[in-house]
């Protein structure tokens, strides 16, 4: 058993890497920025402290005392990647944590070619690395939460449309935040990934049209495949994340979503494609999630608990 400290613990992400830790046996301490952080209605009891991803200054105090740390980029802050994780790895070895353990929520490079703002991913794992705090990385590619967030669920329960970005030809593993949750985890305990980095996705390679039909099973209604473009997507996630974004920062971060989609759609790396078989044989541990186990779970109504920009 370890205390855990999970940077940006009131996310989406976060929270579900706090109910993998807990359900492991795990002692946590959930980091944010807000001195009364919204955990939910199971996690309400447990360590609270502050840490401000853009003051560096507040790293080590949060940090201390901690035997792992759990850290996820946030979205808005793509641009400081490198920076902030090779900033938290010095900090967590001063403290002399024992495992750092970062999910870059995005696929990570391994192929030659245009990797686009992922290799961000990759400059960022070699500061984490030049800091000396042993660590892992997984670059999880698509999440299946994504479809509960306030871009995405609506379209599905009120208008029986599954509106994404994606082509219709585009393939990809999606990943419940569970079982990313689970991996991260499951790190702790496993000497062999000190060092390591590995992209992961869920067991299941799926085109749009196919996510629409798991959809339509398990709501019990026809749900309609109905892309929408990058830019349009863009525009839904500024929207979505309302007061919190700052005017100034609203158009460049939706234009920055619409170029990356064009990416995701068009280029030859394929990220949201992940080797299977080799995450399996790496990770024997894991039983993982398919979207119609995932979607059979979840609470689809419009009171569930859930983050603001989610």
């Amino acid at each position: 058993m370890a205390l855990v400290s999970v940077i940006g613990a009131t996310g989406r992400q976060g929270l579900a890497q706090i109910r993998q830790l807990l359900a492991a046996g795990h002692d946590v301490r959930a980091l944010s920025r807000s001195e009364n952080p919204d955990l939910g209605p199971t996690n309400a009891d447990i360590e609270t402290r502050q840490i401000d991803l853009s003051d560096p200054s507040t790293f080590v105090p949060a940090i201390e005392g901690s035997e792992a740390v759990f850290f996820t980029h946030p979205l808005q802050m793509r641009a400081t990647r490198a920076e902030l994780a090779g900033a938290l790895g010095q900090a967590s070895k001063e403290v002399g944590v024992k495992r750092f353990v970062w999910n870059t929520s995005a696929w990570i490079p391994d192929k030659p070619g245009d990797a686009f703002t992922y290799a961000n991913n990759t400059t960022a794992i070699n500061a984490l690395w030049r800091s000396g705090v042993p660590a892992t990385v997984f670059g999880s590619v698509l999440f299946m939460d994504n479809l509960l967030t306030n871009w995405a669920r609506p379209f599905i329960m009120h208008e029986d449309r599954y509106v994404y970005p994606h082509k219709p030809h585009l393939e990809a593993n999606w990943i419940s935040l569970d079982d990313v949750g689970k991996i991260m985890t499951l790190a702790l305990d496993r000497p062999d990934l000190e060092g390591a980095w590995m992209n992961i996705g869920g067991p299941e390679r799926l085109r749009p049209p196919q996510v629409a039909e798991i959809l339509s099973e398990v709501m019990g209604r026809p749900i309609k495949y109905d892309p929408c473009t990058p830019e349009e997507f863009g525009a839904y996630l500024v929207e979505a994340q309302g007061d919190g974004m700052p005017e100034a920062e609203r158009a460049p971060f939706a234009a920055g979503i619409a170029a990356f989609y064009h990416f995701n759609n068009d280029s030859p790396n394929t990220p949201f494609k992940v080797n299977t078989d080799y995450m399996q044989e790496r990770l024997p541990e894991m039983e993982f999630e398919t979207l119609r186990d995932w979607a059979k779970r979840q609470d689809w109504s419009d009171n569930a608990h859930r983050p603001s920009f989610g």
